[in-house]
């Protein structure tokens, strides 16, 4: 019993006891992981040929895909960021339209069609434990851009006489909370926090009612979790 107690407090020393510099000036990360990108959408009611049309609105959901970022430590504390992932597809969906065109429940109104999208991100970062501590917090800052791509309509819609959706690129800021425990001295569990700024304004024609437009405020939240390595 001793010697198991002893052991599982040899194992625990272990565990908690500092790593000779773990974080520090010239160390490269590469970080990769699941990432799901959370929109907490806030949308305008569409506009018809310019004409907002009351309680009228869009939705997009949350995707998940593979996460990556590569930091570059340029002091002990202070490290500059990159986010990146393979591409995220959301659904889109309207609501409120049938009501407002006085047509039957189901005929425009949910599915309309998907996007998909890459969001770029620099991020500067602070640190603020000492390099040699085996848990690393960090905070940072940056800019985001967001391309849509890819956009599609459903088949639904397309037979309702929609065509050419079109979702605008976004520009925006970006704020980050995050951690690192590190494994050994080369290998890391990382989670990580963004909430970031992405306006856009998707457009669509229709063979009828002409041009019609709706502003999302998607501003969401990103949650990563994963595995990292120090260069």
């Amino acid at each position: 019993m001793r010697k198991q107690l002893f052991t599982a407090s040899l194992a625990a020393l272990a565990l908690s006891a500092p790593l000779a510099h773990a974080h520090e000036a010239g160390d490269i990360f590469i970080r990769a992981g699941a990432a799901n990108v959370s929109p907490v959408e806030d949308s305008s009611r569409l506009k018809i040929n310019g004409t907002a049309v009351d309680g009228t609105k869009a939705t997009l959901n949350d995707n998940t895909q593979l996460g990556l970022t590569g930091t570059y430590m340029i002091t002990d504390k202070i490290g500059i960021e990159l986010l990146a992932a393979t591409p995220f597809t959301h659904k889109i969906g309207i609501k409120g339209v049938d009501a407002a065109l006085g047509v039957p429940a189901g005929t425009i109104d949910g599915s309309f069609g998907e996007t998909k999208h890459l969001p770029p991100t620099v991020s500067l970062q602070f640190y603020p434990l000492d390099s040699k501590s085996r848990f690393q917090p960090y905070v940072g800052a940056g800019l985001n851009y967001t391309w849509f791509f890819d956009e599609k309509l459903t088949s639904r819609q397309k037979a309702n006489g929609f065509s050419d959706l079109k979702l605008k690129n976004s520009w925006g800021l970006a704020l980050q909370v995050g951690m690192d425990v590190m494994i050994t001295d080369k290998l890391m569990f990382n989670a990580a926090v963004w909430r970031i700024d992405i306006d856009t304004t998707a457009s669509v024609n229709h063979n009828a009612l002409g041009k019609v437009k709706v502003d999302v405020d998607v501003d969401p939240w990103v949650y990563m979790v994963g595995l990292g390595y120090k260069f």
